[in-house]
C-alpha cells in the first residue's frame, strides 16, 4: 500500500541553532535518532567532523540531508567486476563514462578500483589507487561529486586528496582499522556497508537467525564503533549491503523489512542494481538468470520501492531510468510506502551470487 506524503525520510530536524538558521522552519534534514549517540565524555558528537576544517560541510547539507533521493552512479574501473568490467579500465573512457553519468542525473558518481564479484581475488593497495586516484582527479576537475568505493584507508586518502567527497566502504570499517581514522580526520560522509568477509570466503558466512534483526544489529556496532573513533554522527550512512554474504532470500527480506533497517536512525543507501538474486528472479523457462545488461526494469522497481520505504539514495549502474522513475515519483507527491504491510518473505529460494560490486 502507498501512503502519500511529500516528504522524504523520516521526520527530522535540524542538528543545531547554526543550521536551525541556516534551514528554515520548512526545510528538513538528517538527524541521527540512535539513542547510543554520545561522546565518551558524555557530551554529543561533533557536528562538524574532521581535524581539517569543514571542507565538507555543504556535502552533507546538499547530499547527506538532502531533501530527495540521491542517486549514487556505478562506475568501476576495474577488468573483472561482474557488471562492467573492463568497459571502463581506460582513463578516458572512465572519464567520458563518469561524465555521462553526471549528466544523467547522478548526484554522485561512486568510483571503485577493485572488484567484490563471488571469488574475486584481492589486488594490492599500489593498484587500487593507481586504478582510481586518476579518474576521480579528472572528474573532480569537471566539477563531478565522487565518492570511492574501497575498503583501505590507504586507497581512501589518496582519493580524498585526489577530489572524492564520500567514503563508500564496503566493509563498514571492518577490514581496514586505519579508515575510521582517514574518515574522521577528513570529515567526509561514510557509508558504512554491512559485511562479514571478503569476496573469497562470504557465502559460507550466509547464515541468520534473522536476517533483518541480524544485519540492523551488526550495522548499529559498526555505527557505534565509527562514533567511538571520534566520527561525527551527521557523517554516517548506512547500507544493508544486498548480495554480501547473503542469499537471494535474505536479500527480499531487507528489501521488504527496509524500515526495520531506517529505525537505526542514519540515512540508508540501498544497492540492488543488476545483482544476481534479480536475474534468478527473471530467469527463464530454462532455468538460466536473465543476464545482467537486461535486469535494468528489476533495478528500477527495486530502487523505487526502497525510496518509498525511505531509503536516502540508491546506488545504480543506469543512472537515467532511475532519474527518470523518481522523477515520475516526486511528480505524483512522493507516495510512501507504508511499513508493516509487505510481507516479510522474498519470492521463491532460487540463489543469488553474493557480493556483486
Amino acid at each position: 500500500m502507498l501512503g502519500n506524503s511529500k516528504a522524504y525520510g523520516p521526520p527530522l530536524n535540524a542538528t543545531s541553532r547554526e543550521e536551525a538558521a541556516r534551514f528554515g522552519p520548512g526545510d528538513r534534514s538528517y538527524t541521527c535518532s540512535n539513542p547510543h549517540v554520545r561522546c565518551a565524555s558524555g557530551g554529543s558528537p561533533r557536528a562538524g567532523g574532521g581535524r581539517r576544517g569543514d571542507r565538507y560541510r555543504l556535502v552533507v547539507t546538499d547530499l547527506v540531508r538532502a531533501p530527495a533521493p540521491v542517486v549514487m552512479g556505478v562506475l568501476n574501473v576495474t577488468p573483472d567486476s561482474f557488471s562492467d568490467g573492463g568497459r571502463y579500465a581506460d582513463l578516458d573512457a572512465a572519464v567520458g563514462h563518469g561524465v555521462r553519468l553526471r549528466a544523467d542525473g547522478a548526484h554522485l558518481v561512486d568510483v571503485g578500483g577493485e572488484s567484490t564479484r563471488p571469488g574475486a581475488d584481492r589486488v594490492d593497495a599500489e593498484t587500487e589507487a593507481a586504478r582510481v586516484v586518476p579518474v576521480i582527479r579528472e572528474l573532480s576537475a569537471a566539477g563531478v561529486p565522487i565518492s570511492i568505493d574501497t575498503s583501505r584507508a590507504l586507497v581512501a586518502e589518496a582519493a580524498l586528496a585526489a577530489g572524492a567527497v564520500v567514503v563508500n566502504d564496503v566493509s563498514g570499517g571492518l577490514a581496514d582499522p586505519d579508515m575510521a581514522r582517514v574518515v574522521r580526520d577528513a570529515g567526509c560522509p561514510w557509508v558504512l556497508m554491512h559485511w562479514r568477509g571478503h569476496s573469497r570466503g562470504m557465502r559460507e558466512l550466509a547464515t541468520y537467525t534473522d536476517v533483518v534483526a541480524d544485519v540492523r544489529a551488526e550495522l548499529g556496532r559498526r555505527v557505534d564503533e565509527a562514533l567511538r573513533a571520534g566520527v561525527a554522527a551527521d557523517r554516517i550512512i548506512v547500507d544493508p549491503g544486498l548480495g554480501f554474504a547473503k542469499t537471494a532470500a535474505h536479500n527480499w527480506q531487507l528489501s521488504a523489512r527496509l524500515p526495520e533497517l531506517l529505525d537505526l536512525g542514519y540515512p540508508l543507501l540501498f544497492g540492488a542494481s543488476r545483482k544476481s538474486y534479480l536475474g534468478a528472479l527473471l530467469a527463464g523457462p530454462d532455468g538460466t538468470p536473465r543476464p545482467t545488461a537486461q535486469r535494468e526494469a528489476a533495478t528500477v522497481a527495486t530502487s523505487l520501492l526502497a525510496v518509498a520505504a525511505g531509503a536516502w539514495g540508491v546506488r545504480v549502474h543506469d543512472v537515467r531510468a532511475t532519474a527518470d522513475a523518481l522523477a515520475v515519483w516526486r511528480a505524483t507527491g512522493s507516495p510512501r510506502l507504508l511499513t508493516g504491510v509487505a510481507a516479510a518473505g522474498g519470492p521463491g529460494p532460487r540463489p543469488g551470487r553474493e557480493g556483486e560490486r
